[in-house]
């Protein structure tokens, strides 16, 4: 069976979704399409803007987004997957995939997501920060004895993990962390405590958005974020979707359970491939690849 999977933030690069655009007219009318409905040209950053333009998380969702979200139309029938999942941000990508959202629909909610979460950054200093070479539950153990908003944000693959949370309690927690034994617990370069309780404005922000939005029955099992198990039920999906924002991102536990539902081959579409490797490092007999035209 063919899981098909959607990078989230940090997967952008200078020039992504231009060899689509140059190649394909469906993808070129698609991108324009964005342009219009962002009211910015978005495709004159994506491919000639420097990495730093592309760091605006106004600017780095959607273009994400729009790089996975054209590459999986322009691939036509030999798109079928068995199943679906996102890696946050992905998770949007992959609800237009499987056809729960219009791209039109799906394009608006990821730019009113990123606007609200840079509105939720603003709000107070905070950050991330990636754990290696220690148990979740110790991770777990360390954030809640630390004082202040700190939690486990990313459960990335075994091993690895994202905190995040207020800037001085992650600090604090990295430093409980690489006492308790952690290979290394180090700051990321990101706007803000995503998947926290800090990012509660932007989950209003985002709820609001999202129950104004028609959401279709999907064409296979999206494997979400905050259930990790297979959904078809438009509503629930939804729900989970609104809950995103505050929980973490259990990509092991939904990888996991993909595998445990039959997939045999995982499918990356989008830029980079991040996603191959935490599918690896969770079962290192799995069938990887990226999507190409």
């Amino acid at each position: 069976m063919k899981a098909y999977v959607f990078p989230g933030q940090g997967a952008q690069f200078s020039g992504m979704g231009l060899d689509l655009y140059d190649n394909s007219s469906e993808a070129k009318d698609l991108f324009q399409q964005a342009d219009d409905i962002l009211g910015f040209k978005i495709t004159k950053t994506m491919f000639e803007g420097s990495a730093e333009d592309l760091k605006q998380t106004k600017v780095t969702q959607p273009a994400i987004f729009l790089h996975s979200v054209i590459l999986s139309k322009v691939l036509g029938s030999s798109f079928k997957p068995d199943m679906v999942a996102g890696h946050s941000l992905g998770e949007f990508s992959a609800l237009v995939a499987n056809g729960v959202l219009s791209f039109e629909d799906g394009l608006k909610l990821v730019s009113q997501r990123a606007q609200a979460m840079q509105k939720a950054c603003e709000m107070k200093p905070s950050t991330m920060a990636a754990v290696l070479g220690l148990e979740d539950e110790m991770v777990e153990s360390v954030c809640a004895e630390t004082e202040g908003v700190v939690v486990a944000a990313n459960y990335n693959c075994p091993g690895q993990l994202v905190i995040s949370g207020e800037y001085e309690a992650v600090e604090k927690a990295c430093e409980n962390l690489k006492e308790r034994g952690a290979r290394r617990a180090m700051i990321l370069p990101v706007g803000g405590a995503f998947h926290s309780p800090l990012m509660e404005p932007a989950r209003k922000d985002l709820a609001a958005a999202i129950e104004n939005t028609q959401f279709s029955d999907p064409s296979c099992p999206v494997y979400q974020n905050v259930s990790t198990f297979a959904v078809t039920d438009k509503e629930e999906i939804k729900k989970n979707l609104v809950f995103q924002l505050t929980a973490p991102v259990k990509w092991t536990q939904s990888v996991q359970n993909m595998i445990k539902d039959g997939a045999t081959e995982f499918i990356e579409v989008g830029p980079g491939k991040v996603l191959q490797g935490l599918v690896k490092k969770i079962d290192r007999g799995m069938e990887t690849s990226s999507a190409t035209i």
